[in-house]
């Protein structure tokens, strides 16, 4: 019968093998044990599989924000500005703000509502 330990280290493998980043994921690719005895005998408590599995996110993580990084599409930059940038320039890039009083995010649109088309914008400024 297999150890704790033996069934551990061939799951480390087989993360780093196939970049697996949930638990879920192992039973996918690893066949090495059902996902009873996963649990029965407490390798979904294991320090090292979450290490493992942190790592594996990590990387991934840090290759697809490398990537962001050098694209040419504004969308993948300014996604990427959200995630590393300061709550402020997170903001502006939103454009909301965070009404200190209340801690209520609201759009910096004061006054406009921009559920309504420019004429009725235009409308409505000539009633006011």
């Amino acid at each position: 019968m297999r150890t704790f330990g033996q069934y551990e280290n061939d799951i480390i493998k087989c993360i780093k093998k196939h970049e697996i980043y949930t638990i879920e994921m192992v039973f996918t690719f690893y066949s090495g044990i059902s996902r009873s005895q996963f649990y029965k005998i407490g390798l979904n408590k294991s320090d090292t599989l979450k290490d493992a599995l942190d790592d594996s996110k990590n990387r991934t993580k840090h290759s697809m924000l490398a990537d962001w990084r050098i694209s040419k599409n504004a969308t993948l930059q300014i996604g990427l500005m959200k995630l590393i940038g300061t709550d402020e320039e997170y903001h502006r890039l939103a454009n909301t703000k965070i009404d200190i009083t209340t801690r209520e995010e609201r759009p910096i649109f004061h006054g406009i509502d921009l559920d309504v088309t420019e004429n009725e914008q235009a409308e409505q400024a000539e009633q006011d």
